[in-house]
């Protein structure tokens, strides 16, 4: 196996983020990421408490967001449901920017609220920012991406996959964007093993995925592993 692709499971945010999950999926989905040490579960907040009692004792992490999946809410609104969530147990959080401020390239008010949120959480948080960029212009994205670093969050993800899929070309330009200072996190569409070597290859070191058994059964497969 080439070594882009070595511990893949370990870039995983195994997502369940529709409005029609149920408890059960939660269960599923937490008993999934164990089965394939993958890095974490993206979930709503509301499922925080069940999926911190599955996965007592593992390393797997819990991923909450905040503003999902519009990021049209109120900035005080998106403090207190990521301070909620590490209450109840997650350990990242990601955060969807006001898109129609983003569209408006009003990023003043994008940085103060990612820094709003950012100095809430406790220092060892991770803060995730979703910039939907399907929805911005290529100079916009660019410019997105500088507001995440000037709000001090982590990552710069690339979208909620609400809204359409991620693309390789948007990663690239957030990569390039971020020079290095934080980290991308691609999201929305991401099916297949060549999808996930084309976005790390790209620059994205976290992948946001429904299907990430169904990908790691595939490189299984491809190795020839029983």
């Amino acid at each position: 196996m080439d070594d882009m692709l070595k511990d893949l499971n370990r870039r995983f945010d195994h997502a369940a983020l529709q409005p029609q999950v149920t408890e059960h999926d939660i269960v599923i989905l937490c008993r999934e990421a164990l089965s394939h040490d993958l890095y974490g579960v993206a979930i709503n907040p509301v499922w925080v408490r069940r999926a911190r009692q599955a996965l007592t004792g593992s390393a797997v992490k819990i991923v909450s967001v905040a503003g999902f999946p519009l990021g049209a809410g109120r900035t005080d609104l998106k403090v207190a449901e990521a301070v909620k969530s590490v209450g109840d147990g997650a350990h990242e959080v990601d955060m969807v920017a006001n898109i129609g401020w983003l569209v408006a390239e009003d990023f003043g008010k994008v940085v103060e609220e990612i820094a709003a949120v950012r100095k809430n959480l406790p220092y060892n948080v991770l803060l995730k920012v979703i910039i939907e960029a399907g929805k911005l212009t290529e100079s916009q994205q660019i410019a997105a991406a500088r507001a995440v670093i000037d709000g001090g969050a982590q990552f710069v993800k690339t979208s909620t996959g609400f809204f359409g899929a991620a693309t390789t070309d948007q990663v690239t330009r957030l990569y390039k964007a971020v020079g290095g200072q934080i980290e991308v996190k691609a999201s929305g569409g991401i099916r297949t093993v060549r999808q996930c070597r084309e976005f790390i290859e790209a620059g994205a070191t976290r992948l946001g995925s429904s299907a990430s058994v169904s990908i790691m059964e595939e490189l299984r497969s491809r190795r020839g592993d029983r």
